[in-house]
């Protein structure tokens, strides 16, 4: 690939069409719960979601993005090879579950993508194990957590509501979901605009632009969760079907309560600098939630297709990495 600063300006952009992409595909998860339960709607809540997910700017550091850039594949071997071919597995992927409305995670396509590129690259020796461990038991862990949370959540809020009317309670919760929404959004752009700023990292430090240390700029902060912003708002409709309307029926408690369990998975997660996957919390908040009034107000056919959709998205995006990766140097 050729080392110019052209090249460079041009992996930027893909990457940032990743970003675009992410906040697209994950449009769903922001504002499903508040469509599907009527308190904003969609043109409205997409403004309201882009609004919080911006707002993360100013509130928390860029330890995922440390974890992206500098924990799945060891950044001394990155090249613009690895960096093509990981966004284009994760882009590619990214489309193909959008089309058949898969709320699946964009965060460990991405991190499919590199392992892929980076195997193909130099062998499985380049890949950092420690960070590649750490997000694999998240991929169990982040649905369950959300799970038990939205369990919880709902059990507490039908006990503290049981004594007021339902008319009353819904009207309530339903101030209280515009809340729980903007923290979630917060929480959302917290983890997933972070893993292209560490791309774009990697492009820069892979280059030599950043100098001897690895550490990501504020400009790419801020044009990262810009972008990620406006994917929100273009809504992912597909998806929001599926996560609204498909797994469960929510009322305005539950919506409140899925929203929340979420919120306080993704914001610890971002803390500890974890690359969780948003999509698998917040579906299993979902699932918890729903199953709080009977096991069979969960449609698990639909949740069954989702875990399939996770369970495929890391070695899918990794062979598709590969393959491209593989075509780049043919066609070089």
């Amino acid at each position: 690939m050729p080392d110019s600063l052209g090249f460079v300006i041009f992996l930027i952009i893909v990457a940032l069409a990743f970003d675009f992409l992410n906040g697209f595909h994950d449009s769903a998860n922001a504002i499903s719960t508040i469509v599907s339960t009527r308190v904003l709607p969609p043109k409205y809540a997409v403004i309201w979601a882009a609004f919080f997910e911006f707002a993360a700017v100013f509130f928390v550091g860029v330890h995922v993005a440390n974890t992206i850039g500098t924990g799945i594949v060891n950044p001394a071997v990155v090249n613009d090879s690895i960096v093509l071919a990981a966004l284009g597995g994760a882009i590619t992927w990214n489309i193909i579950t959008w089309y058949f409305g898969l709320p699946s995670s964009s965060s460990h396509a991405l991190i499919g993508g590199l392992i892929g590129a980076g195997v193909m690259e130099g062998g499985i020796k380049v890949l950092v194990w420690n960070g590649i461990i750490k997000t694999a038991v998240f991929i169990v862990l982040s649905p369950a957590i959300g799970m038990a949370l939205g369990l919880f959540m709902m059990i507490l809020v039908l006990n503290l509501s049981q004594s007021l009317p339902m008319q009353r309670t819904n009207r309530l919760y339903r101030r209280l979901q515009l809340v729980s929404s903007a923290i979630y959004c917060m929480g959302h752009g917290s983890n997933d605009a972070q893993k292209t700023m560490g791309v774009i990292a990697m492009i820069l430090f892979s280059h030599g632009m950043l100098g001897p240390t690895f550490f990501v700029p504020m400009w790419v902060v801020i044009a990262c969760y810009l972008v990620i912003s406006l994917g929100i708002m273009s809504g992912g409709w597909r998806i929001v079907k599926t996560m609204g309307t498909k797994i469960t029926k929510l009322q305005p408690t539950g919506g409140f309560c899925v929203e929340m369990a979420a919120a306080i998975s993704i914001i610890g997660a971002s803390i500890a600098g974890i690359p969780v996957s948003t999509t698998h919390t917040v579906t299993g908040a979902i699932v918890g939630v729903g199953s709080t009034r009977r096991l069979t107000a969960v449609r698990w056919g639909v949740a069954g297709n989702i875990v399939w959709a996770w369970v495929l998205t890391i070695p899918a995006a990794a062979l598709i990495s590969a393959a491209i990766h593989v075509a780049t140097h043919i066609i070089r």
